[in-house]
Order: structure tokens, then sequence, then C-alpha cells
């Protein structure tokens, strides 16, 4: 070898390698993801860099996300008052009010700080708690009346129906009575509610109509958590909450903000979560309630572009690429956590927000799917970031993503290469029901299939599974109970009545409620009333009913009747949340197939020493039938057919059951495990 080529070869020996770029869990846990790993490392390379960026001064994402305390109205420790707004376009800001009798006044008028930032300062006497303002912008060619978008407090005038924001500053601060709250997950078990419909009356409830009437339900059925919708103010009703303008206001309709904490103060205190329905996927376009055009700009917290508004939701888009916009949204979250004491978050519309057609019309048939190109890296950065800075306000928060694109990781943790959410909703479960009710005849309900998708699901990301939600309700659709029994729940519901179609339908209600909640591998959903087959749909007032309430509105009277089967229903979702509640870490335990039979429609599994058997047959009772379980003694701990759940008392649960050995499958630790199994009816056994 010649000396040159040997210098060289020492020189390259002693060269720097360069660094093997860490291969994430997320990738490694799953060797089909291996084709986009440089898509997913580059997705977790950028939260970290926007990380970094954000908190450069600050230190940390909880210190960054203070926005709120910097922004909007706050009473100063020398007891005047401060306000700011960003506002960039804006050429001149006046604060008006009932205080200024509306009119623009120059002692009202705001100062051009840095950064397109607007400050006001005020004496203790110019403002006073209760009182209503705006802000006067003024901008190149153009003036407008707005609500500041750090508000904390946005009422509506009952005659008028304008929107003003409200001083809100009351002597005595709330005081809370339980400030160490963990939420129980194991399982979390969910109530999801809206404040406004959860009263019997024809009319918007309260929250301290709530608090008192319906949360001492919800603990009798045995949910730990509550799931509340609307929360953030909104100008039209019947949007249910998801056209939001304010974002850090409480939504007057229902009460206070004092009374909203009182509600949560009183949660807390009979061991219930309380998760909020958060909005950070769009925005409503009102421009003098929300944020559309604060400072007259279009692009000041959304996109200026083709991207401003979203094709099938008639709304505004955020601009997750704006450091301001992180920084307003990543406030919100904290500040709903800190003011509030909000136990986490349901993000809606998460899928809009993952890619840039929003995910419409789009199949998601590939992984390929997940990482082509069309999703809005800015958008994921976001996500990533809120669930890491929740988790530093409190690490025992849950968050939970409403997504049905199925994107990998979404539900796992930053570190592994996840986008951070605690658990997504099993969208495709209500869709799969909904399908089978509409399209599959009895006889063909397959337990194949009803298993498989039940129990389809990445195994390193928890779930919600859930058999339906408020959207299966609303208008335009129908529940489960109404597509089981239709017309016939108006004349047929009595207790002495044995309508065949409502035999049915109570039957299949339970069915369908049981192997969904038994198959969780996280947590488990029902909306309000659902759990009794509450009557009907949702339908909010708007001009096409005459702005009647009658279907926003919960009749709890029909499940408090005794004259009625809707206590069927109740009895038995009590029943089977107890039974997984007295289980613990239920949604943890390895969901073992036992037997699946399609021609008898037969369906058995086990979770740790407990047996679920179904027969879906809607014609066939089974004496003596067997399936193969672990050998052993087992006792019945559950059974729909019992009359207190609307059965007809076939089954004796008090037998005590014993395998019976068979050599051919002695190898395999199984032994026969025969049973009586009533059509349309499912028991669940106990190892004993």
């Amino acid at each position: 070898m010649k000396k040159q080529e040997t210098d060289s070869a020492k020189k390259a020996s002693k060269a720097p390698r360069k660094p093997r770029t860490k291969v994430l869990p997320i990738i490694k846990n799953d060797p089909w993801l291996e084709p986009y790993a440089e898509a997913i490392t580059g997705r977790h390379q950028d939260a970290i860099a926007k990380e970094a960026e954000l908190t450069s001064a600050s230190g940390s994402l909880s210190e960054f996300a203070n926005a709120h305390e910097y922004f909007g109205l706050h009473r100063l420790p020398t007891g005047g008052w401060v306000v700011r707004e960003w506002a960039p376009n804006a050429t001149a800001i006046s604060l008006i009010g009932d205080f200024s009798g509306w009119k623009e006044l120059k002692k009202y008028a705001f100062k051009r700080l840095d950064g397109g930032v607007w400050e006001l300062k005020l004496r203790p006497a110019d403002l006073a708690h209760g009182q209503l303002y705006k802000m006067l912008v003024h901008w190149p060619g153009g003036e407008g009346e707005r609500i500041p978008a750090y508000a904390r407090r946005v009422v509506q005038d009952e005659n008028t129906h304008i929107f003003s924001a409200q001083v809100w500053a009351p002597e005595q601060p709330y005081k809370w009575r339980h400030r160490s709250f963990r939420p129980d997950t194991k399982p979390l078990l969910i109530y999801e509610c809206h404040i406004g419909m959860a009263q019997e009356r024809e009319g918007v409830g309260t929250y301290d109509e709530f608090r008192t009437n319906v949360l001492p339900r919800i603990a009798a059925d045995g949910y730990n958590a509550i799931q509340i919708m609307a929360i953030q103010e909104h100008p039209y009703y019947g949007s249910f909450g998801y056209h939001v303008s304010s974002f850090f206001a409480a939504s007057s309709r229902f009460g206070t903000p004092d009374e909203l904490k009182a509600l949560i103060d009183e949660a807390h205190g009979m061991g219930i979560a309380v998760i909020m329905d958060i909005v950070h996927s769009h925005a409503v376009k009102n421009e003098v309630e929300g944020l559309g055009r604060l400072d007259g700009s279009y692009d000041l917290y959304f996109y200026g572009d083709g991207r401003r508004e979203h094709p099938a939701w008639d709304s505004l888009c955020f601009d997750y690429g704006k450091n301001e916009v992180l920084h307003f949204l990543l406030s919100n979250c904290k500040y709903w956590l800190a003011e509030f004491h909000f136990d986490g978050f349901r993000f809606d519309g998460v899928t809009s927000m993952l890619y840039y057609n929003h995910g419409l019309g789009q199949a998601f048939g590939g992984y390929g799917d997940y990482y082509n190109g069309a999703q809005d890296t800015n958008a994921i950065t976001y996500l990533t970031l809120a669930n890491k800075l929740i988790h530093q306000v409190n690490r025992h928060a849950i968050t939970i993503a409403e997504e049905m694109s199925g994107m990998p990781g979404l539900a796992l943790p930053v570190a592994d290469g996840g986008i951070g959410f605690d658990y997504r909703m099993a969208m495709g479960i209500p869709d799969y029901w909904i399908k089978t009710l509409k399209e599959k005849k009895d006889e063909d309900w397959h337990p194949t299939s009803i298993f498989w998708e039940l129990t389809n699901r990445r195994a390193d990301e928890k779930t919600i599974s859930y058999v339906e939600s408020h959207d299966q309700a609303l208008v335009g659709d129908k529940t489960v109970i109404f597509r089981l029994i239709d017309e016939k729940m108006y004349w047929h519901m009595m207790k002495d009545d044995n309508d065949m179609t409502v035999a049915r339908g109570i039957a299949l209600h339970k069915l369908i409620r049981l192997v969904t909640l038994a198959t969780i591998n996280g947590g488990y959903l029902n909306f309000m009333g659902n759990e009794f087959g509450h009557p009907e749909w949702i339908d909010f007032p708007r001009e096409g009913n005459g702005w009647g309430y009658k279907y926003a509105r919960r009749q709890w009277s029909l499940v408090d009747s005794e004259e009625l089967k809707y206590k069927f229903l109740q009895a038995w979702d009590n029943a089977m949340i107890e039974l997984v509640s007295d289980i613990y870490n239920f949604q943890a335990l390895p969901v073992r197939d036992l037997w699946k039979k399609d021609d008898d429609q037969v369906l058995a599994f086990m979770r740790g020493d407990y047996v679920f058997v179904f027969n879906f047959n809607p014609a066939k009772s089974f004496d003596g039938y067997g399936i193969l379980a672990p050998g052993g003694s087992y006792e019945t701990v559950l059974s729909s057919d019992n009359p207190d759940f609307g059965g007809y008392d076939n089954i004796d649960v008090t037998t005590e059951h014993l395998t019976i050995h068979d050599p051919l499958y002695a190898p395999a630790g199984v032994e026969w495990l025969k049973l009586y199994l009533p059509s349309r009816t499912a028991i669940v056994l106990r190892k004993k």
C-alpha cells in the first residue's frame, strides 16, 4: 500500500463517526412502519425543535403557556386594571362599554407596544365587577366592535341577543374543597353529557341544575368520569358547542364561572373526573363575537389563503405554524386545567387537523396514507406539544383524541415517537353497530365479525370504546334503541306489554352494550340517557323546529317510572358497569378468544377469571352448549335474562358449572364448559 493511501486510511479511522439516529419505539414495535421511519422521526424532531424554540426564554412549556395571564383583562395588585390584546393590524383600539355609554372616550384608548401588542391601564374606579365591555378596533380602511380574544366571561343580552364581554372579578374567589383529586382510569368509564340539555324541562339547563340533579345519577350509575360538551362560549346554541367564539370563556348560558367550578368540585368529591370537550380544530366565522377579523386582517389566528375556511364545517382553520397561535392554544389548555381544575380534554376534530384535506373523502386503506405528504406537520407539532404541556401541568390528566383515520402513534407517549394522547376514540365501533342494525338481518349477525371489530386495534394504543355518543343521536340519525324499536317506543314500553319488537330491542340493546364494554382496552363511553334507552333524537332549537326545546332535553321521568321498561335497561347498565369496576385494571386484562361459531351465533371470550358468553341467535336456545375454557368450577355473576333486566328468568344463576375433561383438548389446557344459552342472552361466569 502506498504511504499516501496509508495516511488517508489513518485519518479516516480517526474521523468522528456520524451519530446514529435513535430508532423510536413506535418503529421498533411495528416493523410495518419501518418504510416510514424518516417521516415519523422527522415529525418527532419537528416537535422537539419547536418546543426548544418556544421555551428558549421560559425553560418549559408550562412556563411558556401563560398568555392568558398577560393578555386579556386583569386586576392589578394596586387595585387598578390592565387590558392587553395582540392586534398587529390595528391602527387604534379603545375600550367601550356601559361605563362609557358605549362611546369611544380618550381615557379608554389603548397604547401600542412592541410586537403588535396593545395595552390599556385603568384606575380602580374605571371598571367594576359585572360591567359589560368590548373593544372598538380601527384598522386601515375600517373599524369594528370586537370581544377580546382572552375574555374570560362573555354574556348575551336577552333582548338584543348581542354578546359582550363582562368584567368578572368577584370579591371572594371560589374556594376549592377538593384539591388533590386523582382520576380513576382502571378502567375509565365516561358519561358524556351536555349541561344545557341535561334537564327535563323544555329550556336550557344550568351548571347548578346539573350539579344538583344529574351528578348524583351519574355517581349512582357507577361512571367515574364525565365528559362535558359545549363549555367554551359559542354564539349559536344549536352548534352543540363546536363553533367556538371565546376560547377562554365558560358558556354563560349555563351560569357563572363559579357555578361551573362548584360543579367540578362536587364531581371530584364524588370520585368523578371531569373531562372537557375542547375545540382547537376550528373556530366560528363570526367577526363581532369571534376571532375572525379581530384586528381587521384575515390571517391573525387563521390561514389567510384558500385554507382559511373549512370546506365542510363553515368555520375558520387555525394557522398552527404561527408561534402566536401556538401561544394562544397552548395557554388555553393550561387555563382550563389551572383555573377550573378540569382533569383533561377530549380534543374534537383531530382528523381535520392532521390532514391538509381534513380527511374528507379519504379511505385511509394503508400505512402510506399517513405518510404521503398530505399531513399538516404544523398541526401534528401543536397536538404533540399540547399533550406534553397538559401532562406537565397535571401528570394525571386525561387526553382523548376524536380521530377516525387511524394514524399510528396518536395515542403513544411523545418519548416513544407518538403524538401523546392517552386514548383515541374507537370511532369504527359505533359505525359498525349502525351498519349492522341497518343492513343485516338478525340471523346474519356473525360473532367472528363482532369480535374482530371490537378487538381490532393497535396493541400499544389505548382506545375509548362506545356503542353511541352524541353523534349517533343527532337529528337526522337515530339512537340504537330507536333503530331497534322505532315508533313502538311510544306505545309499548309498559311493563306488562309483551310486544315482540320491544322485547327484541331490549335484548339486543343489552347484548350490544355488554360486548362493547367487555372488550375495552382503555375505557368506555356512554352518552347521557342512552344507558336507559332514551327515546328519539337530539334536535336543538332552530328555525326548522320553531325554535323549540322538545328534543334538546333528557326525560329522566321515563327511567324513574316503575311502570315502564326503561328501568330494565338502566339496571342492566348499572350491573355491567359495576362488574367491570370491581375488576381492578379490567381494561388491561388480555382478551382470550374461547369460542366463535357463526352458524350458531355464539361468542365466548375470557378476561382474567371471567368468561363472557353471548348467544346472538334470534331463534335458537341451546341446552348443554359446550365451549372450551380453562378447567375448573364456574359461577354465574351476571345474566341478561334476569327479570330485573327485562329477562325471562330462564337461567338458573345458582348453578355451579364444572368443566368436563376431554383428552383431545387436554394439551391446550381447556375443557368443555356446558351451558344453557337462551336466545338473545348474555351471561358472565367467574372461575372459582
